[in-house]
């Protein structure tokens, strides 16, 4: 029998605007071996949203009940409201042999990486200012002064993006989730973890080699 195989994790992060959850969305309709962890917030859920599903919605005690608890792999406060990644759950998910994405922003990012050495990072930027205000200004949701205050926040974000592996600019939509996509397939064909995955059938050619040597 081949031994169990745990799951890689990845954080990947993006200012807002550059087109990350459409990103993701996409990767996990066509990769069922990967999954998305579902954060703790303070915010409110926005329509369509589900406990449990988009995130696990809590209020601000309980959410500082969790840190004080130590359940957090990594929180922070993002746009006024609390963010967190539950340890626990991170780890069932690797010991069963999923692939797990946290989508945080670099702040969380940095917490991850003192924890989880081994984590591969990805950064998705926007090709342009003026492409990334498009963006945020076409949803219709914020107003004027908010799209102004995200701008700010987004070219801070952009700073961080030389604390990461891979860097994926999002021009051609089709073109950033193929380059994300090789990523994933890159790491799962690593030695390593096809060693482990293919045991069985590597040390039956190494036996078959030896008896025709």
């Amino acid at each position: 029998m081949n031994k169990s195989l745990s799951g890689q994790l990845y954080v990947i992060s993006a200012p807002s605007g550059a087109g990350k959850t459409s990103l993701l969305n996409a990767l996990l309709q066509q990769d069922e071996a990967v999954s998305l962890s579902v954060s703790h917030t303070t915010r409110a859920p926005r329509p369509g949203e589900q406990n449990g599903v988009q995130y696990h919605f809590v209020d601000d005690a309980t959410f500082k009940a969790l840190v004080a608890e130590g359940v957090f792999l990594e929180h922070a406060c993002v746009f006024d409201h609390y963010y967190g990644t539950s340890r626990p759950a991170i780890e069932s998910q690797l010991a069963s042999g999923q692939d797990v994405i946290l989508e945080i922003d670099w702040q969380g990012a940095q917490q991850i990486r003192a924890t989880f050495k081994e984590v591969v990072s990805i950064f998705i930027v926007p090709p342009s200012v003026a492409e990334l205000r498009r963006r945020l200004s076409s949803r219709g949701q914020d107003s004027e002064t908010v799209i102004n205050r995200r701008m700010r926040d987004a070219v801070s974000d952009l700073s961080h993006f030389d604390e990461f592996d891979y860097l994926i600019v999002n021009k051609n939509f089709d073109k950033a989730l193929a380059e994300i996509q090789a990523v994933f397939v890159a790491h799962r064909l690593k030695k390593q973890r096809q060693q482990a995955k293919h045991a069985d059938m590597l040390a039956a050619l190494l036996a078959e080699s030896s008896h025709l040597g």
